[in-house]
């Protein structure tokens, strides 16, 4: 029996990282990022319901920098599944298929999940008279 050359198995040292690569891997991080939100409102929520001094510690920790990081990261990420799953929901009607199109689709879901997620926060920040 000759040896014969085998097909290699496809993995990430092959294929050429491109955009939709990209924010398919991000999008599944980013769901586990609104999963992590999830928990820390439900956190919030017990903590409202222990009583006022509870509640002030969970809000003191969400209040401080490294807190306000986290929620931060938290709002992008629930934007970014927002954005990235209306794509898909496009991809489910059989649009945008075409490499172009999805190239333009992933740069307005970064985009979008951007703009959103500032806006998310100037517009609490505005409200609190932040600013």
């Amino acid at each position: 029996m000759a040896n014969r050359a085998r097909p290699l198995s496809p993995h990430l040292q092959v294929y050429r990282w491109h955009l939709t690569m990209f924010t398919s891997i991000v999008h599944r991080v980013t769901g586990v990022g609104a999963g992590v939100g999830g928990l820390l409102l439900v956190w919030w929520l017990m903590a409202a319901a222990a009583g006022p001094d509870y509640f002030d510690f969970v809000r003191s920790i969400f209040g401080a920098w490294y807190g306000r990081l986290v929620l931060f990261g938290v709002t992008w990420s629930l934007a970014f599944h927002l954005a990235n799953g209306i794509r898909h929901l496009v991809w489910d009607l059989g649009a945008g298929f075409d490499l172009k199109t999805s190239h333009t689709s992933g740069v307005i879901t970064i985009i979008a999940s951007i703009v959103l997620t500032l806006a998310v926060w100037v517009y609490a920040y505005w409200s609190m008279g932040a600013f």
